[in-house]
């Protein structure tokens, strides 16, 4: 390994830090992005793909770390308790909500990489998702929020996002923040508490899928190695930084549509680049 990989961690940092809080498929673009640039390590990329992930949820902690820190041991008043019972009751319906996602990755990851890993499967997911994206919203339009603040999403609710954010581990392409957004708005959770809590289940299911392809690829790492991952990690949390904030500044004042067209934009030029170079994805 050398300059020329730092180069590609630091491309597919910024693709990681845009497209995994946008709901677009990090999967899709990563596809494109392999195919004029890749490690010269195939079995690191595998690797790397994941764990650069940890720098997009260190952004999130930053962000919402005041909604996530559970306890208050300092500027509290007279016998107030130390602990936030309402954050540690929200990282209960994260930690219900991310049963089923690390259900199957942990028993059908590989078997999912090996079978469904390909620009075709991806493609049509962009598609298939944008589409529903589309007609969620002209579903939406008009109708007021049922659930306007994650404070207020049930422990039912916790779970049937929990079960759409499957649909992301078991297809690639169908974006784990697109297959939670639609399963918020389709239980009448206002946009932008649907965007947060997804980002709060980012936390340990990508913590959790970083750790397993880590001990899958082992720890023998080298010096370069290590180097190129944190290079990765680092642009990814910073581009994280401004892809998070601009997302829920956007959802303010505009809907989901957008992304719906561009996801089926991005499909369609998936599937014409390998019909037309005929390369494929391993």
């Amino acid at each position: 390994m050398g300059p020329y990989d730092i180069l590609v961690a630091v491309i597919l940092g910024i693709v990681e830090g845009i497209t995994e809080w946008l709901p677009v498929s990090s999967t899709g673009h990563m596809i494109l992005v392999n195919q004029f640039m890749s490690f010269s390590d195939q079995d690191f990329q595998e690797m790397f793909l994941v764990v650069v992930q940890l720098g997009a949820i260190m952004a999130v902690v930053i962000i919402f770390w005041s909604k996530l820190w559970p306890f208050n041991f300092t500027h509290r008043k007279r016998g107030e308790s130390v602990v936030k019972t309402d954050i540690i009751i929200l990282w209960l319906k994260i930690a219900v909500a991310s049963v089923p996602a690390a259900i199957v990755g942990l028993t059908l990851d590989d078997m999912i990489d090996e079978m469904l890993y390909n620009a075709f499967v991806v493609a049509g997911a962009l598609i298939i998702y944008g589409i529903l994206f589309i007609i969620v919203e002209l579903w939406n339009k008009g109708r007021n929020p049922v659930i306007k603040t994650v404070t207020e999403i049930g422990f039912s609710s916790a779970i049937i996002i929990g079960i759409f954010q499957v649909l992301a581990a078991v297809v690639p392409g169908t974006s784990r923040s697109g297959a939670t957004i639609i399963g918020a708005l389709l239980l009448g959770i206002a946009r932008s508490a649907a965007a947060e809590f997804t980002f709060y289940l980012a936390i340990p299911v990508m913590f959790g899928a970083s750790l397993l392809k880590v001990l899958k690829h082992g720890l023998n790492f080298s010096m370069m190695e290590i180097i190129t991952l944190l290079v990765g990690m680092v642009v990814a949390f910073f581009v994280s930084l401004f892809a998070i904030k601009f997302l829920m500044g956007y959802i303010k004042k505009h809907d989901f549509k957008v992304f719906g067209v561009y996801r089926i934009i991005l499909g369609i030029a998936v599937l014409v680049y390998f019909f037309v170079t005929g390369a494929a994805v391993a």
